[in-house]
């Protein structure tokens, strides 16, 4: 459930990847709300290195309330361009260091019996689109213990959701997509536009401070794009 306490700046919000995009502006929105908000960068924790990560969580106390996963990587690649380098960085990044601060988190939960999770999962652990191969099967990991984690954490009243965002306007969108490829997008997208950051970021915010009851799903903020 919530942490209910009367100063929000007493409530820890743990977020990965907020160097920009989605993570910037979920990290704004807490600030702004006076949350605590605990951002490290890369050099303090680099999640494809799993030595980094453990390093990390011994050196710091785990009295977070909210964990946010959002840091993640997108590299385009087609099946005879992987190599197996590729499916180790991705994996560890999007999936495995998700799991690792997870599990960091779990004990002081329990104990306080409150905590909430928010993984930053992607429309493409659903629906599929080409070189999105191994971005989409660590989204749809992501998925599946959500709903896992939902079940198992539950009676310890803790929350575990994921938000999957569609094509958002972000650097990243930019880099993977041309100019006219983003236009044909938007003219397949229900509501004709991709989604500020910010947007998502909101949701992300109502999960982690008013929400008492979702737990365990997945919830699309794409504008539509994937009941087509």
């Amino acid at each position: 459930m919530p942490v209910e306490v009367q100063d929000n700046h007493l409530v820890k919000v743990f977020i990965t990847g907020a160097s920009r995009g989605i993570g910037s502006a979920i990290a704004t929105l807490f600030s702004e709300n006076g949350y605590t908000v605990i951002a490290p960068n890369r050099d303090e924790l680099d999640l494809s290195d799993i030595v980094s990560v453990r390093e990390y969580i011994s050196r710091n106390s785990n009295e977070i309330d909210i964990l946010i996963n959002n840091a993640g990587i997108n590299p385009l690649q087609g099946i005879r361009e992987i190599e197996h380098e590729n499916y180790l960085e991705i994996f560890q990044t999007n999936f495995f260091s998700c799991i690792e601060l997870i599990q960091w988190c779990v004990p002081y939960w329990q104990a306080k019996r409150s905590g909430t999770v928010i993984n930053i999962s992607s429309i493409w652990g659903k629906i599929s689109k080409p070189k999105r191969l191994l971005y989409g099967a660590t989204k749809s990991a992501l998925d599946n213990i959500t709903k896992n984690l939902a079940l198992e954490l539950g009676e310890f009243n803790i929350l575990v959701n994921a938000i999957a965002p569609g094509f958002i306007n972000t650097e990243l969108t930019r880099i993977n997509n041309s100019i006219e490829d983003l236009e044909k997008i938007k003219e397949q997208i229900p509501l004709k536009r991709l989604a500020e950051p910010r947007e998502v970021a909101k949701l992300a915010f109502f999960l982690g401070t008013q929400n008492s009851f979702i737990t365990g799903q997945t919830i699309y903020i794409d504008g539509g794009y994937t009941c087509q």
